[in-house]
């Protein structure tokens, strides 16, 4: 291997003209050296580390999207719960409406066994007052024809 000493004397001209075989062997060791620091540079480029490759993106619709939908899930939110109160209302609604009418028909029961005992006690009143028994009606009803003949 030649060194560049010896390259240096033929370049300046002072040794006169390199033969072939000279120049072929300072090209050789030339090419050598090159491959061998392309070797070592391709060694050290691949074997160190790496950060991972970041692609640039725009997040602007990312963010948009993740508002809309934050927006969407409060609303939703929100009208489940006005919806739950008014179903919760309608419910108390109907069960006081149930109760009322569950009351009014007590009352008129009530009311209809008011009447039935008035009735009742009435016709025993009637039966009890009577001055004849009623087998003993039409007998009564001759008597008091003759009374009056």
């Amino acid at each position: 291997m030649r060194s560049n000493k010896d390259w240096d004397k033929y370049a300046d001209g002072t040794e006169g003209t390199m033969d072939t075989d000279a120049q072929d062997e300072i090209i050789e060791d030339a090419l050598h050296n090159f491959k061998l620091s392309v070797h070592a540079w391709s060694d050290t480029a691949y074997t160190r580390p790496r950060p991972a490759a970041q692609t640039l993106r725009h997040r602007s619709w990312r963010l948009a999207a993740g508002w809309a939908l934050g927006c969407a899930l409060v609303a939703g939110t929100i009208s489940g719960g006005v919806i739950e109160h008014q179903h919760q209302l309608d419910l108390a609604r109907h069960a006081a409406a149930q109760k009322a009418a569950q009351q009014e028909k007590l009352l008129k029961e009530q009311q209809a066994s008011q009447v039935d005992e008035e009735d009742l006690l009435a016709k025993v009143d009637s039966d009890v007052s009577r001055q004849v028994p009623s087998a003993m009606e039409p007998l009564a009803q001759m008597m008091s024809d003759e009374d009056s003949k």
